[in-house]
């Protein structure tokens, strides 16, 4: 009897330890399902906002322009040239320097030639006294001749050797001004004002007119500028209201180092003809050179802008996003970002023209453009305009 009731007491615990080990398996259910429960009842947390500093694109009176590249010429070039054999006794310049017109340049040694003059000089007196005594014997026939002294015939040979001796003077003259001229050519002066070259030939040279140019001088003020412009950028400057000579143009030049040339140019000449070769049309624009900054031969870029502005909407350069389509900013419209394409003009300063693709007052990004993605949510942080703290 004890045994069964050992057995009964035995089974009652093994239904208990069930029911506590159930009970803990359904506790431990309810407070999973409950956290999970609680997990999707909560909303899903949106990306926290980028903050960018953001300009308004501003629409501001710009003169159009067209950018080209040119080069520099001066108005004057002059190769100095020896116009008579000799040796080089002088040369009275320092090279590089700036020489007014009619500075000596070199000196060729005269001394033949001064004994060409005297020599000259001698044959126009022998053949002044040829051409007198000629004279005084055609009026000695003719004298004779009114009185039947002399034939008629003597009168004539007379009168013929007066005209060659006088033929004979005339040469003579025209020798001793040659002679001159060869004379004077040994002084070899600036036939304009302006800079002049290293020399090619020293003092005690041999030069002729064969040996090419002495030196070259270039005049300094003012100086030319020429660049070749296509068809199709000519039309766009006719339509811009730009005449062909350039009445309502201006040019303005920018050196290699993003520096711009103080003084602006006119444009002074269009060429009649297009070059075949490059389908180009040559202009050629005027501009001062008091410091003699620029330089013959030197290669700048050249923005032919109108006198005439117009309105155009300029954002900062810094803006400026560039993939294969091409150029685009971002902008924040209603607290996101949102991606313009735009058609970009000519540089103005740290701006850049906008022909397309923005209005004018919308908020474009210039800061925090890293990470920035299209639709992302932004705060908009305004920048001070440039130049302001």
């Amino acid at each position: 009897m004890e045994g069964c009731n050992r057995v009964r007491r035995a089974a009652m615990a093994h239904r208990h330890d069930r029911s506590q080990a159930a009970l803990f398996v359904l506790a431990a259910f309810l407070v999973v399902t409950g956290s999970v429960g609680r997990l999707a009842a909560q909303p899903p947390q949106s990306p926290s906002a980028i903050t960018v500093g953001t300009v308004i694109a501003e629409r501001k009176p710009v003169a159009p322009a067209l950018a080209f590249v040119g080069r520099v010429e001066a108005v004057n070039k002059v190769d100095i040239r020896a116009r008579v054999t000799g040796v080089l006794r002088e040369v009275k310049f320092k090279e590089g320097s700036v020489v007014e017109k009619d500075a000596p340049l070199f000196r060729i040694e005269p001394d033949t030639f001064e004994a060409d003059v005297l020599s000259a000089r001698g044959d126009l007196i022998k053949a002044q006294g040829q051409y007198a005594f000629a004279v005084a014997q055609r009026q000695r026939s003719q004298e004779l001749v009114k009185t039947n002294a002399a034939a008629v015939a003597t009168l004539d040979q007379r009168v013929a050797e007066e005209k060659t001796a006088q033929g004979q003077v005339v040469s003579a003259q025209a020798a001793l001004r040659t002679a001159e001229i060869n004379l004077g050519y040994t002084d070899i002066t600036a036939p304009i004002t302006g800079e002049i070259g290293r020399t090619t030939f020293t003092e005690g040279s041999l030069v002729s007119p064969e040996s090419g140019p002495l030196a070259t001088m270039v005049s300094v003020d003012p100086m030319y500028m020429t660049f070749p412009v296509s068809q199709r950028e000519f039309l766009a400057l006719q339509q811009k209201g730009k005449s062909g000579s350039g009445e309502n143009a201006q040019v303005r030049l920018t050196f290699s180092d993003g520096s711009v040339y103080g003084h602006l140019g006119a444009i002074n000449f269009v060429d009649v003809t297009v070059d075949r070769r490059t389908d180009t049309i040559l202009v050629r624009a005027t501009v001062a050179n008091p410091d003699h900054e620029l330089v013959d031969g030197q290669l700048v870029s050249v923005t032919v802008e109108s006198k005439q502005p117009e309105e155009k909407v300029l954002v900062p350069q810094a803006a400026l996003i560039a993939d294969q389509q091409g150029a685009y900013v971002f902008i924040v419209q209603d607290g996101k970002a949102e991606v313009r394409r735009l058609k970009l003009g000519a540089e103005k300063g740290a701006d850049v023209v906008v022909e397309q693709g923005l209005n004018g007052g919308e908020q474009v990004v210039v800061q925090g453009l890293q990470t920035l993605r299209p639709g992302a949510p932004v705060l908009a942080k305004p920048l001070p305009p440039a130049g302001q703290s």
